[in-house]
């Protein structure tokens, strides 16, 4: 029987407000690699990925690597969570209700900020797990794309789009095992997700202000990803914006924050499975 599962977090606040575990039904589904060097890091070192979810803002990709927030030591006030990076205040407050985890967001800083933001949730899936989302969706394949689409690469051409699963006959509904492959994409106006893997399901969903582009990131790294030493990681990652680089970021790619100073957003995160066997009674 698939059931609702309770959900329940864990944040990380010295080391940038990491969620170090998302847990349900018994199961963690939060994927870890553990380096000495994330607990080290300062603002606007290269990011150390050591898994969990981070909080990506203002970018993802570029500079400052994977953004702001996730360098900084993050501080509690009342029930909220709080960072203060140099352009802006992101507060988070992490609610658990009977159907899952509420994470409300606001952001402030100078009318006319503009920013990408991430939940760049990193999750431990067998090679068996599907990502679905509306079929159809454009999706954006992005430049590590390029050697498994058999052809080449559009000159100057930051990404391609394509529709949900399989944009330009790629793939990606379909995690898979190791494979030598890395591949980023970007499901626009996109704020609903679910993951399956098992009898387990992961949802997320994604509200903001009309005109706040919502999108979801997909990546995809089965041991292509780093070149040196690549590892198999997966992640889904509800997000505003529509780019991975804000530098690269067209007048509707990024979110911007309003005349108010503040920026709001929510994401819901869902669980549904099989609930843990309890064990029987001994059998005389």
């Amino acid at each position: 029987m698939v059931t609702p599962l309770p959900l329940t977090a864990r944040t990380d606040l010295a080391h940038g407000g990491r969620w170090t575990s998302l847990r349900a039904g018994g199961r963690e589904w939060l994927w870890h690699r553990p380096d000495p060097a994330r607990a080290q890091v300062r603002p606007g070192d290269p990011f150390v990925d050591a898994g969990g979810l981070e909080e990506c803002v203002p970018t993802v990709r570029g500079l400052p690597d994977h953004g702001d927030a996730w360098s900084r030591p993050w501080r509690r006030v009342g029930d909220s969570e709080v960072v203060d990076c140099p352009q802006f205040t992101l507060r988070r407050r992490i609610r658990q209700e009977t159907t899952g985890l509420l994470a409300d967001y606001q952001l402030t800083a100078d009318p006319g900020y503009r920013l990408l933001w991430a939940a760049h949730a990193l999750l431990d899936l067998t090679p068996n797990a599907c990502v679905s989302a509306p079929r159809g969706t454009p999706t954006r394949l992005f430049p590590e794309a390029a050697p498994h689409l058999g052809r080449p690469w559009p000159p100057k051409s930051r990404y391609l789009t394509g529709h949900w699963p399989a944009p330009h006959g790629l793939r990606l509904d379909r995690l898979g095992p190791v494979d030598g492959s890395a591949v980023g994409a970007i499901l626009t106006d996109c704020g609903e997700v679910q993951v399956t893997d098992g009898s387990g399901t992961l949802s997320f969903s994604l509200h903001a202000d009309p005109g706040v582009p919502v999108s979801l990131a997909l990546w995809r790294n089965l041991g292509g990803f780093p070149t040196a030493s690549p590892y198999r990681s997966i992640g889904v990652e509800p997000m505003l914006g529509s780019v991975f680089d804000l530098a690269e970021a067209g007048p509707s790619d990024a979110a911007t924050v309003p005349h108010s100073g503040t920026l709001t957003w929510q994401l819901r995160i869902t669980a549904t499975g099989s609930p843990p066997q309890r064990p029987g009674k001994a059998q005389t």
